[in-house]
């Protein structure tokens, strides 16, 4: 198992801070509201406005995200990512996004984040692996 309910929880219920880089190494990072998680090692994010993060995932599908009060949640989450423009995860992020706000503009993807290693970012404790 890689996250807790408690870990699933606290992603579903918090706007996340999504980290991203270049394939040479230039850093990104964006706030997502967007963002669930469909069972213990995968979560779902609604790419709606995306732009610079979205380049570095087709390059780098790799990213970061703690959620946003880390010093209360105090968890970061990597992973690797596939990006959806159709099918099922696609058709979960439109209706997920329509169902929640109405006014929301229609997401351009789906990005299925495979969480591998979860870390504090603890006071004392930043750094270790937690999964």
């Amino acid at each position: 198992m890689v996250m807790t309910d408690e870990m699933m929880e606290i992603i579903e219920s918090s706007r996340a801070y999504v980290a991203t880089a270049t394939t040479n190494g230039v850093p990104n990072v964006v706030p997502i509201g967007f963002i669930k998680p469909l069972d213990n090692k995968t979560v779902l994010i609604a790419d709606s406005y995306m732009v610079k993060s979205r380049a570095n995932l087709e390059a780098n599908p790799k990213l970061a995200f703690v959620v946003q009060d880390a010093a209360k949640y105090p968890y970061q989450f990597k992973g690797s990512v596939e990006i959806f423009e159709s099918g099922e995860y696609f058709d979960q992020v439109v209706e997920w996004v329509k169902e929640t706000n109405p006014l929301a503009p229609k997401p351009k993807a789906a990005i299925l984040i495979t969480i591998e290693e979860v870390y504090s970012v603890k006071v004392g404790d930043a750094g270790k692996k937690i999964a």
